[in-house]
Order: C-alpha cells, then sequence, then structure tokens
C-alpha cells in the first residue's frame, strides 16, 4: 500500500519592486517645497533680483531705440550730441527736453523708451512742483529732495543692497568654513589659539574703524566690504567648527585616516560635506543682516560713496524731510519686504535640512500600502490548494 504523500501548491502573485529612493538632497528640496511661505519667497525674490539685474531696461533716461530720420540710434550703448536730434549743442542728448521729444514725434521719428523714464540720477528739471515732489504721473513714486525719481532709485538700491549683500555673503561663508574647519579638525592647541584670535577679534570697535578708514582713504563699495568681511566670518566660524569637532570622531573619519588620506583631503571630500546644513541654514539670515548693515553705514553716511542709489541714504532723505511722507514709506516698504522674504527663505530651509522633520511621500508609501492591502489566504483555500495523493 503506497505512503500517502503531502503535496502542497502555493498560489503567489508578483510584488512589484519598491520606487527607488530619492537622495538626500532631493528629500530636502521636497520638503522646502512643502512650505508654501518659503518657496513662494525664494520666487519672488528671484524675480526681484533678476528684474534689478536689468534695471537699465526698466529704468532710464535714454531710449532703447531712436529711430529719427531714417537712421538707427542705440542711446543705451552709446551717447550721442544733440546736434544728432537736431540739437544745437554737442554735449549729450537729453531726451526728457521737450524739444527732443518734439523732433521724435515728427513723421517718421519714433523712440521706445523704458517703462520708466528716469535713471538714478536724472534730475528732473521740468517738473511742474518743487522738490521733494509728491507722486505723480511724471513721477510715479515722486522725488527725492534733489529732484530725482524715487522709482528709479529704489530699483538701483535695491539691486546694490542685493549684490553687496552677496558679495559679503560669500566672503564670510568663505572665510568662515576655512577658520571653523582648521579649528574643529585639529583641535587642542590650533583650536585654543583660534578661539582668543577670535574673542580678541571680536571686541574691536568696528564702527569707529569705519569712521577712521572713512576719513583718511575715499569711500567706495570695495573698502565696506573689505573691512566688512573682516569682521563677518566668526558667526559662521563657530557653527562649522562644532560639525568639524563632532564628525571628526566619526568611524569614516578615523578609517580615511588609517588609510593615509591627507589631512585636507579629509577635510574637504569627507567631514565638509556633512558639515554643510548649518551653513546652507545660515546663508539667508547672513545675506539680511549684510544689507542691514550696509543700509546702516548708508544711513549715517558712512557707507557706499555720494551719488550711489542707497536705502539708507532715501531713509536719511525721508529722516530729514518729514512731510515728504512717500519717500520713507516706499523705501522702509522696499527694505522690510527684502529682509521679510530672506527670513522666510530662511526659516523654510532650516526645517528642510533638519533630519527630525520627515515628510510622508505617497509614492513611497504606495507599495506597502498595496502589498498590505492583499488579503492572506485563509485556511478553507489552502484545503483547496492542498492534494493528497
Amino acid at each position: 500500500m503506497p505512503t500517502p504523500s503531502l503535496q502542497t501548491i502555493t498560489m503567489t502573485e508578483p510584488v512589484s519592486p519598491l520606487p527607488p529612493g530619492r537622495s538626500p538632497a532631493a528629500r530636502a528640496w521636497r520638503r522646502f517645497k512643502s512650505n508654501k511661505l518659503g518657496f513662494y519667497s525664494l520666487l519672488l525674490f528671484v524675480v526681484l533680483v533678476v528684474l534689478s539685474l536689468f534695471a537699465e531696461l526698466i529704468s532710464n533716461d535714454k531710449p532703447l531705440v531712436v529711430r529719427y530720420e531714417g537712421q538707427t540710434y542705440f542711446p543705451l550703448a552709446k551717447d550721442y550730441p544733440e546736434t544728432s536730434f537736431g540739437g544745437d549743442f554737442h554735449t549729450a542728448t537729453d531726451f526728457l527736453d521737450p524739444f527732443i521729444q518734439q523732433q521724435l514725434r515728427k513723421d517718421g521719428n519714433w523712440a521706445i523708451f523704458p517703462l520708466n523714464r528716469y535713471g538714478p540720477n536724472t534730475i528732473n528739471y521740468f517738473a511742474k512742483s518743487p522738490t521733494p515732489s509728491a507722486p505723480s504721473a511724471d513721477n510715479w513714486l515722486g522725488t527725492d529732495d534733489r529732484g530725482r525719481d524715487l522709482l528709479a532709485q529704489l530699483i538701483y538700491g535695491f539691486r546694490v543692497s542685493v549684490l553687496f549683500g552677496l558679495a559679503l555673503t560669500a566672503v564670510g561663508t568663505l572665510i568662515g568654513i576655512l577658520t571653523g574647519a582648521i579649528q574643529g579638525f585639529f583641535g587642542g592647541k590650533v583650536d585654543l589659539v583660534f578661539q582668543r584670535f577670535t574673542e580678541i577679534w571680536s571686541a574691536m570697535p568696528i564702527l569707529y574703524l569705519l569712521i577712521i578708514f572713512s576719513a583718511v582713504l575715499a569711500p567706495s563699495a570695495g573698502l565696506l566690504l573689505v573691512l566688512l568681511s573682516l569682521f563677518g566670518w566668526m558667526a559662521l566660524s563657530d557653527y562649522v567648527r562644532v560639525e568639524f569637532l563632532r564628525n571628526r570622531q566619526m568611524d569614516y573619519v578615523k578609517s580615511a585616516r588609517a588609510l593615509g588620506v591627507p589631512s585636507w583631503k579629509i577635510m574637504w571630500r569627507h567631514i565638509l560635506p556633512n558639515s554643510m546644513t548649518p551653513v546652507v541654514t545660515f546663508l539667508p539670515f547672513q545675506m539680511s543682516a549684510a544689507i542691514l548693515t550696509l543700509t546702516s553705514l548708508d544711513f549715517l553716511g558712512l557707507g557706499v560713496p555720494p551719488g550711489t542709489p542707497s536705502l539708507g541714504e532715501l531713509l536719511n532723505q525721508g529722516k530729514n524731510s518729514i512731510d515728504a511722507w512717500w519717500i520713507s514709506l516706499s523705501t522702509f516698504a522696499v527694505l522690510v519686504t527684502t529682509l521679510l522674504l530672506l527670513t522666510f527663505m530662511g526659516d523654510a530651509l532650516r526645517d528642510a535640512l533638519d533630519p527630525r522633520k520627515q515628510l510622508n511621500s505617497p509614492r513611497a508609501g504606495a507599495a506597502p500600502a498595496a502589498l498590505s492591502a492583499q488579503p492572506a489566504p485563509s485556511a478553507s483555500a489552502d484545503a483547496k490548494e492542498t492534494r493528497h495523493a
């Protein structure tokens, strides 16, 4: 009599592979985009910066293209004498002159002007009211105490502030990363000497130094950038130092040292990429501090050279001309908007780079949910799939 044997047939369904995991940068960008306030602040800030870079095409006292008596002129690229447009003088053409405008309105002649017909240093000699004049159809935001268009001043002043803030942030970041990395990686006496030097250097009266250098040397944006860069690296250096002190005890650093990897290579290729989180988070706040510092120095008369569009100078004019409310109000609105955008971006960037905050991904969770939704085989189904020989 044959021995009964048991043969079990198992029915399985094919399981789709899990989607590939996202990189840390992609996950951080997705968390940043989930913060709507920070994401739209970034978009708006980028749009404003790009527009300010093309300020000459938006606000200028020179036309973009001029067609006069069959010839084409490009005043933005080259200065033309007044005699080229029927004038009597060989000086540069003033396109706000009513005579020149009348010449360009003749048959066959035309000109394409920017959206705002005033440059940052253009004085409207043909204004209908004394300076500072209130907002009007000619000057949308009014004029300052010298008769210059306020809208043009704000556009060019915003560009100067942003570019100066970017330059100061870049230089301060490079110096801060370098000094913090040296302190944190080597530690010991090197760290001790750097810490004492930082304490002494931070006690230097920077405002008095700026006053002294402004009295001795001619004021310039380059000199101001150098002086502020000498003191703008210490805060970031402390963050980088702490990260290097922590990461140098990790196993991958000890393994690299055991393999004989040079110290500079360990710092550059192994520790620095894992220490960039506080650096990137600190950048928007450092840039807002740089813009606020430049505005404060311009307000005191220690900033950029005279004649350069500046938000601080406009605030000073608003203080001296209280009746001209449009000067202080519009300048304050531009400054506050810029700082708020940078602050919102910094908060969103800090949350995006925080490893403790995770965002549930529907794509990543789809596969486990599908697997758990499959019903487990019951006992009766197993019995039907089992045959006794």
